[in-house]
């Protein structure tokens, strides 16, 4: 099944981005009657060129391969996502109850603390990815 799931990521991907065979063929240093065959269902896909279409996707082998939801092996994880939520709010009722939050001289409205909480949230989301990155062991990272 893992082999239909990877020859309909590749046509989807490849269609997605208005490429033809032959282009995505050349993208990934292949010969063109090899990628309709990978397409077709009667070759198989080698390690390599398994890497180099996940490159030319930018997504990850187990994404392309259909194993994971995660494009991208750094992508955050709905639990992570959730904690993030979690540690946001726990913040902006320390703003709250330390301070009173203030834009301008004149008190938060509801809708600027929703927006900050937002904006706080999105920063926390960027920084969990990039310490992933920057953190997941190599061997792990495909």
């Amino acid at each position: 099944m893992s082999d239909d799931i990877l020859r309909k990521n590749i046509i989807n991907f490849r269609e997605e981005r208005d490429w033809s065979q032959a282009e995505l063929a050349r993208r990934i240093k292949m010969n063109n009657t090899a990628l309709n065959k990978i397409e077709k269902g009667t070759r198989k896909v080698s390690s390599a060129e398994l890497e180099a279409l996940a490159s030319v996707f930018n997504v990850s082998t187990d994404y392309l391969l259909g194993n994971s939801d995660k494009k991208h092996y750094y992508d955050l994880t709905d639990k992570e996502k959730n904690d993030i939520g979690v540690q946001a709010e726990k913040l902006m009722q320390g703003i709250e109850s330390g301070h009173n939050l203030n834009f301008y001289g004149e008190p938060a409205t509801e809708e600027q603390k929703s927006r900050l909480l937002i904006a706080v949230q999105t920063a926390m989301e960027m920084n969990k990815q990039e310490a992933k990155k920057k953190f997941t062991p190599k061997k792990y990272r495909k």
